[in-house]
């Protein structure tokens, strides 16, 4: 009797059936019209080599956070593929958080997706397996797959950045290699929509390390498209729908704030207090590029320190924020980090939690230097730092300086504004002004809402671009230099 009510396990007829359904180049020419009408990132340039790569016996782990792409890139892989003529019966696409799947481990998917395709070979497959982190001790089944099946290539994606991170350095030495896909960048949005016409290149030269610069025919133009950007434009599907961008708080906080906060994070790092954890982020959110503390978060938040140590780490690893360090103005890191301000990864967080700003909201300005930041955090191989001293009554402070890691010395400064003004008065730059003299910086460059302008005061350069300009520049650069392009 006890057993009439027990639950039948799902018939493996079933899971081929869904297989085969997602995977309809087996029977037909190629990948879903939907996601093949999706334009490509820029990014997908430096993915599909990593993709392609087969005599390197690794796989390859796509991360980022939820929503920036990760599963139409591996449909624009498989496409890409079929177009070079791999035998599409040897390519295979599968969904883990597909309850079907459940308690399935990765070698008897992939031995499941070979019956369907009607080709028992193991040789010579391209296996794609989505949002991996639905299974747990993923990297184990990963790296025994990598090691049992040498000759074929395994691609996987997951969106809790922070539980692969953790995981894809603990166990897959050797065997992983990595590919971040972060928020849009200014440039890849400009791409993406089409308005690439604004854009035309510039002779402007500039120690500052930024070698191909721009500049733009209609500035007023440009900036309404930076606007949207901020609000909007960190997630490609959002910004080629009205709809989503109408009410962005309920698309972008339930599907990727709460699930990321409330359901990934919690569950795979144990969290106890998720209420608390989800409106300290929301307390992070406003004051986003502000300088703060340990002391000073634990007590406008109420949380103990050592939680807030916890939340910060996960909440860096899950790729919502990054932390950027403190140096003083001889550029000298501190012994303890007691001070550091925290940046949204992708400024359309704000506009999720709270509402969409417009291009003269107060908060404007803080948002502008969240979003410069965001286009620099695309360099994995560069962290930005900011300045900040005391000089009896006269507190300075620089908002970002490169400095060169080896010889501990600035290369360059940067104030982000989000006015004018500051051309017409140079004596206002008061702290970029020193520091530049006290390490020896012959210019600094500031930005401005839509003005170009150079001036010299006190024997420094300062160079005045709009911050869209400067944005949509760092965000070019790094994808040329991440293409090996200088």
């Amino acid at each position: 009797m006890g057993n009439r009510h027990a639950l039948k396990p799902i018939s493996e007829a079933l899971i081929l059936e869904r297989m085969k359904f997602e995977n309809p180049w087996w029977v037909s020419a190629g990948i879903d019209q939907d996601m093949n009408e999706m334009k490509r990132r820029p990014y997908f340039d430096l993915f599909m080599p990593l993709v392609s790569e087969t005599d390197v016996k690794r796989a390859l782990v796509l991360m980022g956070p939820r929503r920036v792409g990760k599963t139409v890139m591996m449909h624009h892989a498989i496409q890409a593929l079929l177009q070079s003529h791999i035998d599409a019966q040897k390519i295979a696409y599968i969904s883990i958080d597909n309850p079907i799947y459940l308690h399935m481990g990765l070698e008897q998917l992939f031995s499941l997706a070979r019956h369907a395709a009607g080709n028992p070979d193991s040789k010579g497959w391209f296996i794609f397996f989505d949002e991996i982190q639905y299974l747990k001790n993923w990297e184990i089944h990963l790296k025994v797959l990598v090691d049992s099946y040498p000759h074929t290539k395994f691609i996987v994606s997951g969106s809790a950045a922070a539980a692969l991170k953790v995981k894809s350095i603990e166990s897959g030495a050797g065997r992983f290699t990595e590919f971040m896909l972060p928020p849009l960048t200014f440039h890849e949005y400009i791409h993406l929509k089409g308005y690439q016409s604004l854009i035309r290149p510039s002779t402007t030269s500039w120690q500052g390390n930024l070698s191909n610069f721009y500049s733009t025919i209609n500035i007023k133009e440009l900036n309404r498209h930076f606007v949207d950007y901020i609000n909007f434009g960190g997630y490609p599907e959002v910004i080629f729908s009205e709809k989503m961008q109408m009410n962005p708080s309920r698309y972008i906080k339930s599907d990727i704030v709460d699930k990321v906060l409330l359901r990934d994070l919690p569950s795979l790092y144990g969290i106890q207090d998720v209420q608390e954890l989800n409106s300290f982020f929301t307390t992070l959110v406003y004051y986003s590029g502000n300088e703060v503390s340990l002391e000073a978060l634990a007590k406008s938040s109420g949380v103990n320190k050592n939680s807030l140590k916890k939340y910060l780490e996960y909440l860096e690893a899950a790729f919502l924020i990054k932390i950027v360090h403190r140096i003083d103005d001889s550029a000298r890191k501190f012994k303890r980090a007691n001070f550091y301000k925290i940046y949204l990864t992708n400024p359309s967080l704000r506009s999720a939690l709270f509402s969409p700003l417009q291009a003269v909201d107060e908060a404007m300005g803080t948002m502008v230097e969240t979003a410069v930041f965001a286009q620099w955090l695309h360099r994995d191989w560069f962290t930005p730092y900011y300045a900040r001293w005391n000089q009896g009554k006269f507190q300075g402070e620089v908002d970002m300086v490169g400095l060169d890691e080896a010889m501990l010395k600035p290369q360059w400064a940067l104030e982000v504004k989000w006015s004018n003004r500051y051309l017409k008065h140079p004596n206002e730059l008061k702290s970029i002004v020193q520091f530049c003299q006290k390490n020896n910086l012959s210019s600094a460059l500031v930005t401005s809402r839509d003005v170009e302008g150079r001036v010299q005061y006190e024997g420094i350069d300062i160079h005045f671009y709009p911050a869209a300009i400067y944005s949509y520049v760092v965000g070019a650069n790094t994808q040329r230099k991440k293409q090996g392009l200088g």
